[in-house]
């Protein structure tokens, strides 16, 4: 599944019962806002309470990018969860430093490093399986 706006681009990459793998590619900033957190909501919704982006393709994020990924944080804190991003670049990583951000939205170098903070029982299987329809 994926999904755009003109400027991001939300992938899901696997999922199991209690957790999605993400691909944030784009920029995140007040234009893609709604469409962001909208969709992260949705997802949640269906289940989801551990959620793990990578944001290796992230291009640009801004204040209001990170308010974004607080907002979720927040949520998925609530439903004791987690928000844990992979790949950062060093713009997103600098941003994170700067705000004092990190120890609220912890980043790990790969997805299958972040995968291994959930609870064995709360992680897909990674990396996914090779879709049937793509061979």
């Amino acid at each position: 599944m994926s999904t755009q706006t003109h400027r991001l681009t939300i992938t899901q990459i696997t999922d199991c019962e209690h957790c999605a793998v993400l691909r944030i590619s784009g920029e995140l900033d007040q234009s893609c806002e709604e469409y962001f957190l909208g969709t992260l909501a949705t997802i949640v919704d269906a289940g989801r309470r551990h959620l793990v982006l990578d944001v290796t393709a992230l291009v640009f994020c801004d204040s209001r990018g990170l308010n974004c990924l607080l907002a979720i944080r927040w949520l998925l804190k609530r439903l004791e969860g987690k928000l844990i991003l992979a790949g950062a670049g060093r713009r997103l990583s600098e941003l994170l430093v700067l705000t004092g951000s990190t120890e609220l939205l912890p980043v790990r170098r790969a997805v299958g490093v972040a995968l291994l903070e959930l609870p064995e029982a709360h992680r897909p299987v990674w990396p996914p399986p090779p879709d049937p329809d793509e061979t």
